[in-house]
């Protein structure tokens, strides 16, 4: 599966760590029980990784930034009893290559549905167009959810909308504002990309099929990390003025709260049932935007989307077009 290992050890660390507070090496190799130069040699695998530690001669480690790891049964504490029927199985992994990647396996191996995958660090995360997705450990949220459909994937045209509103509800849900959808699947705040949505769905065409829906959220990013990123980014960190207490284990519930209905009921209910929702978050209405589909590149200003769930485009001269796919790039000044 392509998984970066994390020893149970380095897990200790983390956790010692994971308050913030400063802890000696001495102190830290007694507590994980090993000698004080393999705990120097644990946190450097542990940089690799993207954790963040300040070392201040004489007194010890301390993370930079507080974590916040996440926990299957804080995440539990927090699900609707609805969630929690409809969820079969929750797995955290500290390490993975992709959770949209490790769910696709499975849903060719087993028929499973409602299976929830979330991790701590992804080792190949991907967006859209095969785009890496920046993923330090324990900074951000990596979930994937797979769900089986019976009536093929034609039936799930807007689905990555329907998530869309999901996604900015649970947002809400946490006293996260000014969020909006950038058509067809990104989650913007303040005309930043905040998250994104990914949707792998195979099958037959007009029988059962096997949708897996991921989602990458930025929760905090170190700036060595985000110099990868190409597109304008923001961060939870950057929104909130202060970090709620386990912040991180109620927005991965709230999104699960929010998620899984929408899933469970999108073949009965179809996109229209939330497509007025979706256009009150739209952040690109109005906005000068260019498509780009392959080699082609159409310019204009977005005029909304159609009850199909399509993006309207009024060129220059006027004329509207309707675009199923693309990517969608503001136009900049």
């Amino acid at each position: 599966m392509g998984f970066v290992f994390i020893s149970e050890n380095q897990k200790k660390i983390i956790n010692i760590l994971a308050d913030g507070k400063l802890h000696s090496g001495t102190e830290l190799a007694e507590k994980v029980g090993v000698s004080r130069s393999a705990i120097c040699k644990q946190l450097k695998y542990l940089t690799e990784l993207g954790v963040e530690f300040s070392a201040i001669t004489g007194k010890g480690y301390r993370l930079k930034k507080i974590l916040q790891l996440l926990s299957n049964a804080e995440i539990k504490n927090y699900l609707t009893p609805e969630s929690l029927l409809l969820i079969s199985e929750l797995e955290i992994y500290s390490s993975i290559n992709s959770t949209n990647n490790y769910l696709v396996e499975l849903s060719q191996q087993t028929k499973k549905t409602g299976v929830v995958c979330i991790a701590e660090y992804q080792t190949a995360g991907k967006g859209r167009r095969g785009r890496e997705w920046v993923s330090p450990f324990g900074s951000n949220i990596y979930l994937s959810i797979l769900w089986q459909f019976m009536n093929g994937p034609a039936s799930l045209s807007g689905l990555s909308l329907a998530v869309g509103v999901a996604v900015i509800r649970a947002l809400k849900d946490c006293g996260i504002d000014d969020v909006g959808l950038k058509w067809p699947n990104d989650i913007y705040w303040q005309q930043r990309k905040l998250a994104g949505i990914l949707i792998e769905v195979s099958g037959e065409s007009g029988g059962p099929c096997s949708a897996v829906i991921g989602l990458g959220l930025n929760f905090y990013l170190p700036k060595d990390k985000a110099k990868l990123i190409t597109q304008d980014w923001v961060d939870l960190s950057q929104i909130l003025i202060d970090d709620p207490a386990n912040l991180r284990n109620k927005l991965a519930a709230a999104l699960l709260n929010h998620l899984m209905p929408i899933i469970a009921n999108f073949e009965q209910q179809g996109m229209q049932h939330y497509i007025d929702e979706w256009r009150s978050y739209d952040c690109m209405k109005g906005k000068d935007v260019q498509i780009f589909i392959g080699q082609q590149i159409f310019s204009g200003k977005v005029a909304g989307v159609d009850d199909s769930g399509l993006l309207l485009l009024t060129d220059e001269q006027g004329h509207n077009k309707a675009f199923a796919s693309g990517e969608v790039s503001f136009s900049k000044i």
